[in-house]
């Protein structure tokens, strides 16, 4: 589909991939409707969007089922549904992480992609042409450790999407799935995440990250061809075509890779 002139919803807009997306989307003349957890964050992407009839932000927790089904009713001529928001796990081993947070990443990651395609599916399927793009992670196809529940919860992501390409294939709704590797985000300030990074000039120090417009016109772009996966950076590339080849040797790479992340 064409995404020019459509109504786009953008979970987690406000900042990341998510603004990008946003301000990409309203070059095209769609109307965007902006989501995102934190209002200030909403506020900053107002005022860089200055007036702008076509933008309209909604401060909302997508693991809220009630508070999205309220947007749903309000929100029913949307075209193209994008599930960007998400957070990550602190950098700890599954031994380690509080059951709280656990709930919390799969709640906001898992379920909040799925309440969201509940809520606006329905409408979506009465539109001449509809898509729904849903971002995993690299992390969803490879075991980091680490951040083992949230890629846990990014390869629910993967495999319900691929489940619902499935179900959707005789129908206008489109759908599409997500795999960016390292981007240049706030997602571990977002999710309440510190990050300490390694000072041996080790890989992880210099690692490049994929700027978060690219990733926003990769991810248009795959709308756009009706793709149902796009891998996003070099690294995802790399390392989906590894683990496919060799996932013991792939898996041990990326564990010796995260080593110096991981809280002892």
């Amino acid at each position: 589909m064409l995404a020019k002139d459509k109504v786009v919803i953008v979970t987690g807009a406000g900042s990341g991939i998510g603004r990008e997306l946003v301000l990409a989307l309203l070059k095209k003349s769609n109307k965007v409707i902006a989501v995102d957890l934190r209002q200030e964050s909403l506020d900053e992407l107002s005022k860089e969007v200055g007036e702008n009839e076509n933008l309209t932000t909604h401060s909302l927790d997508v693991s809220d089922k009630v508070a999205v089904e309220k947007l749903a009713e309000e929100q029913k001529d949307v075209d193209v549904l994008i599930n960007n928001a998400g957070i990550i796990q602190p950098f700890v081993r599954v031994n380690d992480l509080d059951y709280a947070i656990i709930h919390k990443v799969m709640n906001v990651n898992f379920y909040g992609t799925l309440y969201m395609i509940k809520a606006f599916l329905p409408h979506l399927l009465k539109r001449p042409e509809a898509y729904i793009a849903n971002v995993s992670s690299m992390g969803g196809f490879l075991p980091v450790p680490g951040q083992s529940v949230y890629g846990a919860s990014k390869a629910a992501v993967k495999l319900m999407t691929e489940g619902l390409y499935a179900e959707l294939k005789e129908t206008n709704v489109g759908v599409l799935v997500i795999f960016p590797g390292a981007t240049a985000t706030n997602i571990a300030k977002n999710s309440g995440v510190e990050i300490s990074m390694p000072s041996d000039g080790s890989p992880k120090q210099s690692m490049q990250t994929l700027p978060a417009s690219e990733a926003a016109r990769l991810i248009i772009q795959g709308i756009e061809k009706n793709k149902l996966q796009i891998f996003l950076g070099k690294d995802s590339k790399f390392m989906n075509l590894l683990y496919r080849f060799n996932p013991v040797f792939a898996t041990n790479y990326i564990a010796k890779q995260m080593k110096s992340l991981i809280s002892r």
